[in-house]
């Protein structure tokens, strides 16, 4: 007797759905014609010196039009010159300066830390792992890197010969003090 009542409730929630979604495509699309007047026809003027439909430029394609296909830009190739490079931006994560293929950073083997643990930097002559790297969320020293930093190329990245794709006039501190010592009297 229960199920009775479920089915029959089940059916009028059916039918009223039904009732609804007719009723709602019924006068939507009488709506619809009626709003079409001179208002669809009032669309912002193109430009004289706009390229036709479909060949529009896109600024991040590099003048290639987007129904055109660019041939790839050569590879960058990684430099290995062991030289730290001044950051892009203040708090930026050092690059790597050398290359980093067949390297494993994974959750049972760190590369990385063969030459830049605390204990290893000295005998590499590698820089040895920020102390931050051993904190914990709360701020609390670890006696191993933390989990949170163990996979290093979530922030450090190795330097190429790529062309920036943006320009950057970023200008650390240090470079600011000495133009202002040097054009003080």
């Amino acid at each position: 007797m229960r199920n009775k009542y479920l089915i029959i409730a089940t059916a009028l929630s059916v039918l009223l759905a039904l009732l609804l979604f007719y009723a709602g495509w019924k006068f939507g699309a009488s709506s619809s014609h009626a709003d079409k007047g001179p208002d669809v026809a009032q669309v912002a003027p193109v430009p004289a010196d706009a390229p036709p439909a479909g060949q529009q430029i896109d600024a991040l394609r590099r003048g290639v039009p987007i129904d055109q296909e660019a041939p790839p830009p050569p590879m960058a190739h990684v430099e290995n010159a062991d030289i730290k490079r001044v950051r892009a931006y203040p708090m930026q994560p050092p690059t790597i300066p050398h290359a980093i293929d067949n390297y494993q950073v994974d959750k049972n083997s760190n590369r990385c830390l063969l030459c830049h643990s605390r204990a290893n930097a000295a005998t590499f002559q590698a820089p040895p792992v920020s102390v931050t790297h051993y904190m914990d969320r709360d701020d609390q020293f670890l006696a191993t890197i933390s989990s949170r930093r163990y996979f290093c190329n979530q922030c450090h990245v190795v330097q190429t010969d790529a062309r920036p794709l943006v320009a950057n006039g970023f200008r650390d501190i240090d470079t600011v003090i000495a133009e202002d010592k040097q054009g003080s009297p």
